[in-house]
């Protein structure tokens, strides 16, 4: 039997990952956590909150297992610090697969992963630690995602590509196959990769500008 299992975090992605797990997984959600500074309120979706700093007293990692659901705030540091401080503490991190995701990797997927419905992951890719993959998305064959990554929804990973870590790929983003992104870098919504991208890089795609032309005349098309 699994161990109960407590969340660090009381925002959306919190309170998201309550749903996930106690709907789609052996685990039972015991408590939420967060640093002592940021309770707001004693519960959170009916269960207590309570500092971070005395964790281990009251829910030892002997008995529970924790996940961290945060985003990808301060380009993912924050969460990957506090996976770090977790691991520090002694605690084993869970992963989220969904139950209607395509997984055919082999089972190569990291600790504190959160990986959503509607996911294709094909065979012989690598998904490191701390990654989420949000709803929707395509990771081709023999591609690498590396630590702490966030990759939104419907992005397109062709065939041997490598993510290094920290970065965050934003929605329908499309890297072509073979190619590396360097760490920590930002791919905007809708962009197209089709070479390397250094570290450290931005790389947005074109917004869709207003048309001159008003909703009002087309009523009549």
């Amino acid at each position: 039997m699994n161990k109960k299992l407590i969340i660090f975090g009381t925002g959306d992605i919190a309170q998201l990952a309550h749903f996930y797990f106690s709907t789609d997984s052996q685990h039972e959600v015991a408590a939420f956590t967060v640093d002592t500074q940021y309770i707001k309120a004693s519960t959170f979706c009916d269960l207590p909150v309570v500092p971070f700093e005395t964790l281990s007293d009251l829910y030892p990692p002997s008995e529970y297992q924790l996940f961290i659901a945060l985003s990808y705030s301060k380009l993912n540091s924050l969460r990957k610090q506090k996976f770090l401080d977790a691991k520090a503490l002694g605690y084993e991190l869970v992963s989220y697969v969904s139950s209607r995701a395509t997984l055919l990797n082999q089972g190569e997927i990291g600790e504190n992963c959160f990986i959503l419905e509607d996911n294709t992951v094909q065979p012989f890719v690598k998904i490191g630690n701390n990654v989420t993959l949000w709803s929707g998305n395509h990771v081709g064959h023999h591609s690498t995602l590396h630590d702490h990554c966030f990759i939104a929804s419907h992005i397109v990973i062709s065939g041997g590509v490598t993510v290094g870590e920290q970065c965050f790929i934003g929605v329908n983003a499309t890297l072509r196959d073979h190619i590396t992104i360097g760490e920590r870098c930002v791919i905007g919504a809708g962009a197209l990769l089709l070479a390397d991208a250094e570290p450290d890089g931005v790389y947005i795609g074109m917004a869709t500008e207003r048309s001159r032309v008003p909703s009002s005349r087309l009523r009549n098309l």
